[in-house]
């Protein structure tokens, strides 16, 4: 597995490490996340559970969201990532993230929070959600995610992570441990 990171700056005045997991849905951020800080002993958080019950009846019902539905849904989470950052927690959260503008939300200002981007293309994703047993989000909205994703550019400084049809999120966790994301 080869993972392609950038140096992320690291201010002296940086809180503790918070490490964001993004990536189109069936990417494996929800698996990875939960895995990795549950390895790290750290605070883990699932960006769906900061959807508003709008957003999920949305999606519910086969409809993509919009940059207005997400406003709620990323302030959501940025408070969440400072509250965890104010209390000297190091924690991960998985979020699709999928657009520069959301991830600038959810970063700027944050000098602690890092990016790994779980890198897949369609058709490797359409396999995997094909195999995806009860999860809100219908494989129909496959295309919306992929018109919208703007993969991260090295000034954004991501940990690139290659998935494919058969990675295995535990050799996924365990290379990102021997990585330094938080250094």
């Amino acid at each position: 597995m080869t993972t392609q990171p950038s140096a992320a700056p690291s201010p002296a005045n940086a809180g503790p490490c918070i490490v964001l997991i993004m990536g189109v849905s069936g990417s494996g951020k929800s698996t990875i996340g939960s895995l990795l800080a549950q390895h790290l002993g750290w605070q883990y958080a699932e960006a769906d559970d900061f959807h508003p019950d709008a957003n999920l009846a949305k999606m519910v019902a086969g409809h993509p969201l919009d940059d207005e539905d997400r406003l709620p849904w990323l302030a959501n989470i940025a408070a969440w990532i400072d509250a965890t950052s104010t209390a000297g927690r190091p924690a991960v959260v998985s979020c699709s993230a999928l657009k520069r503008a959301y991830r600038d939300a959810l970063r700027d200002g944050r000098p602690d929070v890092r990016l790994v981007y779980l890198d897949a293309d369609k058709q490797t994703i359409r396999k995997r959600l094909s195999t995806r047993r009860g999860h809100f989000f219908p494989a129909a909205l496959l295309d919306s995610q992929f018109a919208d994703l703007e993969p991260p550019t090295d000034d954004e400084h991501p940990f690139r992570v290659p998935v494919a049809v058969d990675s295995r999120s535990e050799e996924i966790v365990e290379h990102l441990l021997t990585s330094a994301i938080c250094d």
